[in-house]
């Protein structure tokens, strides 16, 4: 299909041109569009509310289907578009068919669309560099050149004055897929073979391939359905990997592939039974050991394997115990413990070598402390680095290895509300650290920290093209009390000279599930809400960890209503304090974000203009009930068992497909991805077909399904601003 080309100037005053591509429909799908269309109109099933500027939306036919569970029975109308294969023709359709909808809806927004996502793509560098990071006798970092889509991974020998070599070239292996990307890579022991694992279609089923670096020769060897953890030993031939449920894609099992020989000889190292827990290995940063980490929600076991005796019978670190996690730092002689054993925001623990599997052995480093998460730690040869999480704010914190109980130095940071984590450090003799800083107003920003003199130097910091100025913008971090009298944290952004008391448009967004933060980082993209008059915000809800393990608590399971709850209230907290006109709210979240946001359509319509739901998690009961359904089984320690009647009930009251009903519902634009292994796309479709029935009004619903991908979207560095032009174009003409 062809696309519209947007000339895009950068700071050197040269130019290149981006094609902006409509959404690509496959060739094949094209003619099953067509002739769903003549049956639908032949039938008569087109038009209804949601016509807009005459254009009728797609509707799904039923197909009656009765899910039973504790007695109790569900008609689920669109439950035939489950299409695990994603071959049958008449899904295939209906999907052509939503995106011919949305483009046609959407295709008045051309201009707009094309200068947004001109001002977007503009504000990126085409020759954007990282910071190298040495390890071994190289350093390691990764380019974009000249405006391509994907990146180049490079080395430099540090002892020569050699330019740095290409070891990987993403824009190369990338040809011919829609969709490709290099998921993870590890070079090994001898520093001349590469193992990377590939995706080409987003549903995070790699295949694990290897180069020689010596050669530039890729090898034969190639292993397919792998997750993305690899772990190399130490004789420069022997890699671990974790295969994967060819189903449900957990990764269960561990393999011992040794370089040369057929993958069919490869050795079963390790199975976990428990399909609530996850498999991943690494190598520690000391090399002597590789690591088979086994976690579920609320639990941990570590094995590991001698790196110089790769053919070991991997040997238990901790035994798992039901609510106890872990994880494990080595230096050599010495393993350190980051454990929620007697602190629930976790403490950290030394132990021997020798002495394994026994808690009562372990020392005492650094005790937990009330209102202070222990978020993670790095061990060097003389110092200690704690990542903390305090009154929901990162904190880094060095402490001398021979004074471990002292309090250490706190890196200080200037914003009122940042994030800022522990960057790549893989040497254990380093006596400088580096760390990422980035706030709502400054862009990432890359450091080395003396940690004997206590002094930052800042190595690089990302640059926007064009005239971004930081001192134009105002952010805060304020407090907003919600129903049960909880304080819930909220980040915002807007530009000063921009900002009227309850006038402006606000963008509220939200995830609050995991554990997870929302960090309060840097976006260039958002500048273009933010210089239209936009109000930005981040609601902390319940269900993320930002204020440690209790609030996370209060928003899982029989608690996750908090999350719902807390969004709506910050909302009409912010409306109520100026930060945005109530008129003109939006929201937006992806993915068990996207399930917020399809509670709050249902519950509280009123209260926004508009809805962003991305690849959103909305048929919780169906999907949780199904074991046969990837990552489920993994996923019952954040939401519950619905075989269990407690839980089925709890999940039903606020499940939104489930919730679906005739009433009047916001302007909703949702996203989705066929080949997406985290929420399959039928639940959105479903979602979308059943609302498109039900709703009693005439404001828009739009699904955008990327046809190539998965959870997260196109792959190519500039294609994937092409959704972010289009969702803020739905925004901007919404507004009065």
């Amino acid at each position: 299909m062809k696309g519209s080309t947007v000339s895009l100037r950068n700071a050197n005053h040269t130019s290149r041109v981006v094609r902006f591509v409509p959404r690509r429909i496959p060739q094949q799908l094209q003619l099953w569009a067509c002739l769903l269309s003549s049956l639908v109109l032949l039938s008569g099933c087109w038009g209804g509310r949601d016509d807009v500027d005459g254009i009728t939306p797609p509707v799904a036919r039923q197909v009656p289907e009765t899910l039973s569970l504790h007695g109790q029975e569900r008609q689920d109308e669109y439950y035939w578009l489950r299409d695990d294969s994603r071959s049958d023709p008449a899904v295939l359709a209906l999907l052509a068919a939503e995106n011919q909808y949305t483009d046609a809806v959407m295709a008045g927004s051309k201009a707009l669309q094309d200068q947004l996502f001109s001002e977007i793509t503009g504000r990126l560098t085409d020759d954007a560099t990282t910071v190298p990071v040495q390890q071994g006798d190289y350093a390691y970092h990764r380019e974009f050149r000249g405006g391509g889509e994907y990146p180049m991974y490079l080395r430099r020998k540090l002892a020569a004055a050699e330019q740095a070599e290409v070891i990987l070239d993403v824009n190369t292996l990338a040809q011919g897929h829609e969709y490709y990307k290099v998921s993870n890579w590890s070079v090994s022991s001898g520093q001349n073979i590469l193992a990377f694992t590939e995706d080409t279609v987003g549903r995070r089923q790699y295949t694990l391939r290897f180069k020689d670096l010596d050669t530039g020769v890729l090898l034969p060897d190639e292993i397919r359905g792998v997750s993305s953890s690899i772990a190399w030993a130490q004789d420069n031939r022997t890699l671990f990997y974790v295969k994967t449920d060819p189903q449900t894609l957990l990764p269960y099992q561990v393999y011992r592939h040794r370089l040369g020989t057929p993958s069919s000889s490869d050795q079963l190292v390790y199975e976990e039974a428990d399909r609530s827990f996850l498999t991943t290995v690494y190598t520690t940063r000391s090399a002597e050991f590789v690591v088979l980490s086994l976690t579920s929600t609320d639990s941990s076991e570590i094995r590991l394997i001698d790196s110089q005796q790769p053919e070991q019978v991997p040997r238990m670190f901790l035994a798992r115990e039901a609510g106890h996690r872990y994880r494990i730092r080595h230096v050599p002689g010495t393993f350190y413990v980051l454990s929620n054993w007697q602190a629930e925001d976790f403490q950290l623990f030394k132990v021997a070598d020798s002495q394994l599997n026994n808690k009562a052995l372990w020392q005492v480093v650094i005790q937990g402390r009330a209102a202070v998460k222990l978020l993670d730690a790095e061990v060097f040869n003389d110092y200690l680095v704690l990542s903390e999480r305090q009154s929901g704010l990162p904190v880094l914190r060095i402490v001398p290895r021979a004074a471990e109980g002292s309090a250490g130095r706190i890196i200080n940071f200037p914003d009122p509300t940042y994030t800022a984590r522990l960057h790549s450090n893989p040497e254990v003799s380093a006596t400088h650290l580096r760390y990422v800083y980035s706030s709502l107003t400054t862009p990432e920003s890359v450091y080395d920290y003396d940690m004997h003199l206590g002094v930052s130097t800042l190595l690089q910091r990302d640059r926007v093209e064009g005239s971004f100025n930081p001192a134009d913008y105002t952010s805060k971090r304020i407090m907003v009390k919600v129903r049960d009298n909880t304080l819930v944290p909220v980040s915002l952004v807007y530009r000063t000279d921009l900002f009227r008391l309850a006038a402006n448009p606000l963008y509220l967004n939200a995830y609050g599930a995991y554990g997870f933060p929302s960090e309060p980082s840097f976006l260039s993209m958002r500048l273009s809400l933010l210089d239209r008059g936009f109000v930005y915000a981040i609601a902390h809800v319940r269900g993320g960890d930002e204020l440690g393990r209790d609030w996370y608590e209060q928003g899982r399971l029989l608690h996750k209503r908090n999350t719902f709850q807390d969004f709506m209230d910050v909302t009409d907290g912010l409306v109520a304090q100026g930060y945005g006109a109530a008129d003109k709210v939006f929201a937006m979240g992806g993915s068990a974000g996207g399930l917020l946001m399809g509670v709050i359509a249902n519950e509280a319509p009123e209260k926004y203009l508009g809805i962003i739901a991305h690849v959103p998690f909305v048929d919780v009961v169906t999907t949780m009930a199904d074991a046969s359904v990837p990552l489920t089984v993994g996923e019952y320690g954040e939401w519950g068992n619905p075989q269990d009647l407690e839980y089925f009930n709890y999940m039903l009251s606020y499940s939104p497909y489930d919730q679906v009903r005739a009433q009047d519902y916001p302007n909703m634009y949702v996203t989705a991805g066929l080949y997406d292994s985290q929420v399959q796309y039928f639940e959105p479709l479903k979602w979308v077909s059943r609302l498109r029935r039900l709703k009693t009004d005439d404001r828009r619903l739009l699904l955008s399904v990327d046809m190539d991908s998965g959870h997260g979207g196109a792959s190519a560095r500039y294609e994937r601003y092409q959704g972010d032009a289009r969702e803020y174009a739905f925004v901007l003409g919404l507004l009065p």
